[in-house]
């Protein structure tokens, strides 16, 4: 007989404030759904740091002709065989390297050709006017500096470049997007949390005279209190599972069909179903337990039921 009365009040003041329990829906549901793409976006940019670390080159630039004529760093001539084969061997023996590709300057043209061909300055290149280089394969990313400090400066060396720096200012930018999306989140969530407790009070207020007659019997406060908490919980489990709806329709139709981010781009390692589905337990909880506290503390402060 109780849990039906419950049930039943949960259902009438759901109906009462109507307008105020779908804003209470959709305030749940975007600020929600921006929590759980936070969370994947985090997920992704670790991927992909994984994916491309992993891949990462340090490039060991050779003075050429061109370079000793305007280069400060190739003030004493284009690189010589000697000078080659002692960074070829150092490099041998560094603990940190884990493998080293030389790349001549006929390869260096050939393959400024095949990615910037259409461009005008590609035809006035020559394969005497492209550096040779040494692609560094590390045994961990993170050890540039020691590639750099034997190497830069050398005889013979005109720079060390780290594509790592490069992948460095694309993961801040991606970062940085994700730091604002859950700046907007916190501003949901607090939207919603106020429109929670708003729409307990005036349900609470609506029903006044109930629950005096309720106290007036003897109920105890958490029999009174139970319907109104249970209504925000409601409430906000439908707004989680908009929000989760949301994410599973987003992930679909953004990565695997519709814009097929997947197909289009080969060079992203995206993030797998089972990324997304361990997160909506988490958002349904939050869902369920975030209204349900606000309702419970809003009763407290507010009504003294």
């Amino acid at each position: 007989m109780r849990a039906q009365f419950v049930l039943s009040e949960i259902g009438v003041g759901l109906r009462r404030n109507l307008t105020m329990t779908f804003a209470v829906v959709v305030s749940v549901a975007l600020s929600l759904a921006l929590f759980g793409g936070s969370l994947l976006m985090s997920d992704q940019v670790s991927t992909m740091k994984g994916y491309w670390y992993d891949k990462v080159n340090v490039s060991i630039f050779l003075c050429n002709k061109s370079d000793a004529e305007s280069d400060p760093n190739c003030a004493k001539g284009a690189v010589t065989s000697e000078q080659k084969k002692q960074i070829q061997t150092d490099l041998g023996k560094m603990s940190v390297v884990d493998n080293v590709t030389h790349e001549s300057s006929d390869e260096a043209y050939k393959h400024y050709k095949e990615q910037f061909g259409d461009s005008p300055l590609a035809a006035s290149l020559t394969p005497d006017q492209m550096q040779e280089s040494f692609r560094v394969k590390l045994t961990d990313p993170e050890k540039y500096q020691v590639i750099a400090t034997a190497f830069d400066g050398r005889d013979g060396v005109q720079s060390v470049q780290d594509q790592k720096g490069i992948l460095d200012n694309l993961f801040g930018l991606l970062n940085g997007m994700n730091w604002a999306a859950r700046a907007v989140m916190a501003m949901m969530l607090v939207v919603a949390l106020m429109l929670i407790v708003n729409t307990v009070r005036v349900s609470a207020f609506s029903r006044r005279r109930e629950t005096g007659i309720m106290r007036l019997v003897g109920a105890s406060g958490f029999y009174i209190q139970a319907p109104f908490i249970m209504e925000a919980a409601v409430a906000g489990l439908i707004g989680g599972g908009v929000a989760c709806a949301f994410l599973v329709i987003a992930r679909y139709f953004i990565i695997d069909h519709g814009l097929a981010l997947s197909e289009k781009l080969n060079l992203i390692n995206f993030i797998g179903w089972d990324a997304v589905l361990t997160k909506l337990p988490l958002i349904l909880a939050t869902s369920l337990l975030m209204p349900a506290l606000a309702a419970f503390f809003a009763l407290r402060k507010y009504l003294k039921v």
